[in-house]
């Protein structure tokens, strides 16, 4: 048997900052070799960030991320790691164009490149546009331990590349990762990695990027698996983490080189000899996934946090109603970036009701973010007067909208605040906004939560801060009153939607599940209604291609996930 200390890097690296990107690597190597590791496993295009999207077509991009990686080798030895072998995502350059490409760094040298195999093009991901396949697997072998490298989409690939692993010899895989966060992900994540240990016949080590980037958001959730699946250790979510694990491990001395599963194994023998076992880690670290609505919050704190600081802002500002959309989002923003950073305004006009103006200073007070009071009235009756809008309906309720959007766009060009839109994705869906409206903004924090699922997050946060011992951040009375836009006297959403649990049940069926009309029929719903919702969707698409960027969350997200054309005849869920 041979010992290795494994060290799993679960970093936060920032698209396009390779000199930041790679001062952490060294940093984090550095604390993995102070700890006794053998080999440290960084993320997937951890010194580029990730997604890079067409930031890899750039050539002088991708030239810089290779030769860094080579630097990156000389500056680890430098720093005093050369003796752990640490394999590196980024992203490299050849003949054949882009390569999502893993290096594995060793006493000042590359000693081994490995691209990427199985590109995936579905959902959020585009590499097939944007990165050439590769088809070698390349085998290291450190103190007599054979390790084997799957990159991300090559894990869970049947038959792929573990698979040719556990067919040439491997007594080890590790796999770097940039898999972003959505609901019930680790549900699939797990499982799949223990069914690769077990095909390859060894230990498998699951490296996982976390933090935000644009609307995708990544948790981590790092963990390695036995050969036979079991789980032995585990890293948590959502933030920066080494996990450390010991390996007790048969040396295989595996030989064969060659095709297998139409890759090509290559063998790079770096040392030999097996090292004594270490002083023994404390006990195994496996931490428990999060619950659902923490699990939920802590993306959406995420999300926000790293779209605010990586795009060099320093605070937000965004319009409390009142309502619970605006107060759930301000507790996001207060969670993510602390209350001095956040900006309510609230913006009444004559037709806001007491408890609007109210409840929006009560969820300030309770958040302790800064708050002002701008009325709207009199700069809605300007153009209501000049455009002879009185009585228009639509028209003249969505100068409102507009008009706040332009006070909140104003004080974020006076103050440099990023506007924050508060609307939820069963408005974005059936176009309940206005346009230049309540839509305008540079981040959307809960553009993918579902408002049923928005009051289900303000009563567990509520509960979380009582549990603590501190203020409910979400007043009760926006938790518990109808929700209304208060564009017109005494309106409820319920005049212009179906109740919010039957609207989100279809629209989790139309939207979420790809369901057409037979389907939502098959299901229950009152055709009317599935009429009504179909229309209200399919026509509400250009709506959604200008609203801001937030926080994904679910397996279909919209502008990610779920991509229509705006132009359409195609309608009803046929």
């Amino acid at each position: 048997m041979s010992h290795l200390r494994i060290a799993l890097a679960q970093v936060n690296a920032c698209v396009g900052d390779l000199e930041g990107n790679a001062g952490l690597i060294v940093e984090w190597t550095r604390t993995a070799a102070e700890r006794g590791a053998h080999v440290v496993v960084f993320p997937e295009m951890a010194l580029t960030g990730y997604p890079v999207e067409d930031l890899c077509l750039r050539t002088s991009f991708a030239q810089a991320s290779r030769r860094l990686a080579d630097d990156l080798a000389r500056r680890l030895e430098e720093a005093g790691c050369g003796e752990i072998l640490a394999y590196v995502g980024y992203l490299d350059r050849d003949e054949a164009g882009p390569r999502n490409a893993v290096a594995a760094l060793y006493r000042g040298v590359v000693v081994a490149r490995q691209f990427k195999h199985h590109l995936p093009n579905y959902g959020v991901f585009d590499e097939h546009r944007h990165f050439q396949p590769g088809h070698t697997l390349d085998v290291v072998r450190l103190h007599g331990i054979d390790i084997g490298l799957a990159i991300c989409q090559d894990l869970w690939e049947d038959g792929g590349p573990v698979t040719a692993l556990g067919a040439a010899g491997v007594d080890l895989v590790v796999a770097p990762n940039a898999s972003p966060y959505e609901r019930s992900k680790d549900d699939l994540r797990l499982p799949l990695a223990a069914r690769r240990a077990r095909e390859a016949g060894a230990p498998l080590v699951y490296t996982n990027l976390i933090g935000g980037q644009d609307d995708l958001v990544f948790d981590g959730d790092s963990f390695v698996v036995a050969a036979d699946g079991a789980l032995l250790s585990r890293a948590p979510q959502f933030v920066e983490h080494l996990l450390l694990t010991d390996l007790d491990l048969p040396a295989g001395g595996h030989t064969t080189e060659g095709e297998f599963h139409g890759l090509q194994v290559r063998r790079h023998v770096l040392s030999g000899e097996p090292l004594p076992r270490n002083e023994p880690l404390a006990a195994p670290a496996i931490s428990q996934p999060l619950p659902d609505e923490a699990e939920v919050w802590s993306a959406l704190v995420l999300g926000l946090r790293d779209y605010v600081r990586k795009s060099g802002f320093r605070s937000v500002i965004l319009g409390l109603s009142g309502g619970i959309d605006s107060a759930v989002t301000a507790a996001i923003a207060v969670d993510a970036l602390g209350p001095d950073a956040v900006h309510g305004v609230a913006m009444p006009s004559a037709y806001s009701s007491r408890h609007s103006l109210s409840d929006a200073a009560e969820s300030a007070r309770r958040l302790g973010c800064h708050f002002r009071v701008e009325p709207v009235a009199d700069l809605v009756e300007v153009f209501v007067n000049q455009l002879k809008l009185a009585g228009s309906g639509l028209a003249e309720e969505n100068v409102q909208a507009r008009v706040r959007g332009v006070l909140l766009m104003a004080l974020s060009n006076l103050d440099e605040h990023l506007v924050l839109a508060t609307g939820n994705k069963t408005e974005l869906a059936v176009g309940y906004s206005t346009i230049y409206g309540d839509a305008v903004g540079g981040f959307a924090p809960i553009k993918d939560v579902f408002k049923t699922q928005v009051w289900t997050l303000a009563r567990w946060r509520n509960a979380e801060a009582t549990r603590r011992g501190e203020i409910p951040p979400v007043p009760e009375n926006s938790i518990a009153k109808p929700p209304s836009a208060e564009l017109r006297p005494g309106q409820l959403d319920t005049d212009s939607l179906p109740d919010y649990h039957l609207l989100d049940d279809i629209l989790d069926a139309y939207v979420e599940g790809d369901r057409d009309h037979a389907d939502l029929m098959a299901a229950g719903f009152e055709p009317g209604v599935i009429d009504r919702v179909v229309r209200m969707v399919d026509r509400a698409e250009y709506k959604r291609r200008q609203y801001p960027p937030g926080t994904k969350i679910t397996h279909k997200a919209f502008g990610r996930d779920r991509r229509l054309p705006i132009t359409s005849t195609w309608s009803h869920g046929g």
